[in-house]
């Protein structure tokens, strides 16, 4: 795999200036559990190899907001092959991302902490709903 290289298409320029952190379903997130009265600490490393996007370090709570597209959601996750001259790479990098979420919450279970995955859909139709499900955990 390390002999194939990416190839320069618009799609794949315009996919490289997207942000990892402090996106819009974070951000809807982190509204919502400090209305419900929730302190918490962004992106804070608990374990090597494990920074939740969000941690209530009270509630012994990590949470990650999933995006839908990068990490498979089951509901609006991508359901057609990739097509393109980078369509293997594109292919491996959802593999990958999907096989750090299962490590990152192992480790972060190993640590002590309870694990919540919301997805990024979630969180667009009901935020405070989305919130309530975090605070219910710890």
């Amino acid at each position: 795999m390390a002999s194939q290289q990416w190839t320069r298409t618009p799609k794949s320029a315009h996919l490289s200036g997207r942000t990892k952190t402090n996106t819009h379903p974070e951000v809807l997130l982190r509204r919502a559990l400090h209305a419900a009265g929730a302190r918490f600490r962004l992106h804070r490393r608990i374990a090597k190899g494990c920074t939740p996007d969000v941690v209530l370090p009270g509630r012994h709570v990590a949470v990650f907001v999933d995006g839908c597209y990068w990490h498979s959601c089951p509901e609006h996750g991508r359901r057609t092959p990739f097509t393109g001259p980078n369509a293997g790479l594109w292919e491996d990098k959802m593999r990958r991302n999907r096989e750090r979420d299962l490590r990152a919450t192992a480790l972060a279970e190993e640590a002590g902490w309870t694990v919540v995955r919301v997805w990024e859909h979630e969180v667009t139709r009901d935020a405070a709903a989305a919130a309530r499900r975090v605070l219910a955990s710890g």
